[in-house]
């Protein structure tokens, strides 16, 4: 069978599978439809929270970069993982005791304040936004490719998808469909590298395949290497970042991390903190199998890439190359007009879009607006792991798996997503201070038509991103490090910490970031194009900013909590108590 006939069968059984769940576990009251009511198993909320983590940025998009930048990409590994244990045994446990399932409800009340809840909804709006955004991306891309439709119609069949299992169940719908999903995408990720590995260097083990000698002899690495200085790249185990700039961003990602809304409210779900500690160990077990694979899958993606497209003539190069070329993620001019395809460092495009809808002499897709430089081939590095299994000419039914595993990774993080958004509405903002006497049935159908507002302004995001889905997600991450980790941490372990220096950090914090991110990203304030490297400030990336904006907040807050009244005696009691580990009561909504 056809890879499309297989995409179909995978992705229908899958998505029965989904639907059949939401269906099945349907929310019928706030604290099921917020927090699952509190009675998940330790087992399946570590599978649904890996799901939550493990987004389209972990499945298709972080082997990519990883790909493309060599040991540069060790940041993402690094900062993502190292993020979720500080999460894991920094703050879940004592937010679990707190008692509340949201985060604006936890700084709404650590902070009694309105206005510091109303600044939180705003951030996780901001912060939820921004990430989704890349999973819409990643599901546009997926559908785009193996169902063979426009990714524009890729994000809008992905967001009717999510709509309906987060519309129906809320977070029970949502926790449960995610189990499935972890099955599904880790799967999907693993059973390529097994066949990959053992392609390649005749161990069936990735993580130690990669470390292995290929055919002649030679360490896989090594051959990457002399391939990449061979084209002029730098040496693919070698890095180029400041160590300065590594250590921003793995900072950044890191406690953006233990900023996220979607995932912190997992730890709610659980019937007590002994569990919520539980999870969380099991949630890292599950999430290092897919991260430790990661850097395999690249070192085997980037190989072959070369081997196979590298000096290949246009008219030779393999059926996946020009698959993929109708989606327009791949693009070629024959600048040197020797019908070659030349693939050397230097971008093949002036920094426009990168192909424009037209053909040449070939019938190759086109790079639009291309520059002097020699390099003639665009390759989106978001599509590495869906092409993957094609370049290594593995089974139909192997590439059309992988379509299924992105989509499950993809669609598992949004629905999570649009729950924080549509509980930051419904609960924080109408419940909480807009109308306090409203009904349970009242509140679920805020956040149903909550949801239903988000997945509409996901797809525009989805439909216009501001970049590849890695890029967009470690910049929400940037975000919550910006505005949220601050306001939790000193909530938790500084009893002084007051609502007037909360709110402050907050502002300031997610401000600057938003203003570094919009002048060195997209480029939006003063000039039109964004503003070169040679202009960051400190020499920090936009991805690794948000450290400089979580140490602005940190002193800010400290600064002004000293400066005014502290906290009531009442609020000081709470957080000496939430430090006890024992004899934490259920997660409230009241």
């Amino acid at each position: 069978m056809s890879v499309q006939v297989w995409t179909w069968i995978l992705v229908g059984i899958t998505f029965s599978l989904y639907f059949g769940i939401a269906i099945w576990a349907r929310a019928g009251s706030t604290k099921e439809f917020y927090v699952a009511g509190g009675g998940v198993s330790p087992l399946a909320n570590g599978m649904a929270t890996a799901a939550d983590w493990m987004s389209a940025a972990s499945f298709i998009s972080m082997a990519g970069l990883i790909s493309f930048m060599g040991y540069d990409g060790s940041v993402f590994l690094m900062g993502w993982t190292g993020g979720y244990v500080l999460l894991a045994l920094l703050l879940a446990p004592y937010l679990r005791k707190f008692g509340k399932f949201t985060v604006p409800d936890f700084i709404g009340d650590r902070y009694y304040s309105n206005t510091a809840r109303t600044v939180a909804v705003i951030c996780a709006l901001i912060v939820s936004f921004t990430y989704v955004a890349g999973q819409m991306r990643g599901v546009g891309i997926v559908f785009s490719q193996f169902l063979q439709v426009d990714i524009s119609l890729g994000v809008i069949i992905g967001m009717a998808v999510v709509l309906v299992f987060a519309f129906l169940g809320g977070m029970k719908g949502i926790t449960y469909t995610q189990v499935a999903q972890y099955c599904v995408l880790i799967f999907a990720f693993m059973v390529p590298a097994f066949f990959i590995s053992m392609q390649m260097t005749g161990n069936i083990i990735p993580q130690i395949g990669m470390g292995g000698t290929v055919e002649d002899g030679t360490f896989l690495l090594d051959k990457l290497d002399t391939l990449h200085t061979q084209l002029g790249f730098k040496e693919y185990t070698s890095g180029s970042k400041s160590t300065w700039d590594v250590f921003a961003i793995t900072l950044a990602l890191m406690v953006g991390t233990a900023g996220l809304p979607h995932v912190i409210v997992r730890f709610f779900t659980v019937p007590k903190v002994k569990d919520a500690r539980k999870s969380a160990g099991l949630a890292l077990l599950f999430i290092a199998i897919l991260y430790t694979t990661a850097p395999a899958i690249a070192v085997f993606a980037r190989t072959n890439l070369i081997e196979t497209v590298s000096n290949t003539e246009y008219k030779e190069v393999p059926e996946w190359f020009k698959n993929w070329e109708n989606t327009g993620l791949i693009a070629w001019t024959d600048k040197n007009k020797d019908g070659k395809i030349q693939y050397v460092n230097g971008s093949a495009t002036d920094g426009k879009p990168a192909y424009i809808d037209q053909r040449g002499q070939y019938g190759e897709r086109l790079v639009s607006n291309a520059n002097d430089s020699t390099n003639e081939l665009y390759v989106d590095r978001d599509i590495m792991v869906l092409a993957n299994p094609e370049i290594a000419k593995l089974p139909n039914w192997v590439i059309a798996l992988v379509a299924a595993g992105g989509l499950a990774a993809a669609l598992s993080t949004a629905a999570g997503l649009l729950l924080v958004i549509s509980t930051s509405i419904s609960h924080d903002l109408i419940k909480k201070q807009i109308k306090p006497n409203i009904s349970e049935k009242g509140e679920l159908w805020a956040a149903r038509i909550s949801i239903l507002f988000a997945v509409i302004i996901a797809g525009l995001f989805g439909i216009y991103p501001p970049g590849f889905v890695a890029a967009v997600v470690a910049l929400a991450f940037g975000l919550a490090a910006a505005s949220f980790f601050p306001a939790i941490i000193l909530g938790i372990f500084d009893k002084r910490m007051n609502k007037q220096g909360a709110v402050s950090g907050m502002i300031v914090g997610i401000t600057l970031m938003l203003f570094y991110m919009i002048r060195y990203k997209t480029g939006l304030i003063g000039v039109m194009e964004p503003r070169p490297a040679s202009e960051w400030w400190f020499g920090t990336s936009p991805e690794g900013f948000g450290t400089i904006a979580m140490i602005v907040n940190v002193i800010i807050s400290m600064i002004v909590s000293r400066m005014t009244s502290a906290p009531p005696e009442k609020v000081q009691e709470i957080v000496e108590d939430i430090r006890i580990p024992s004899g934490a009561g259920e997660a409230s909504s009241h």
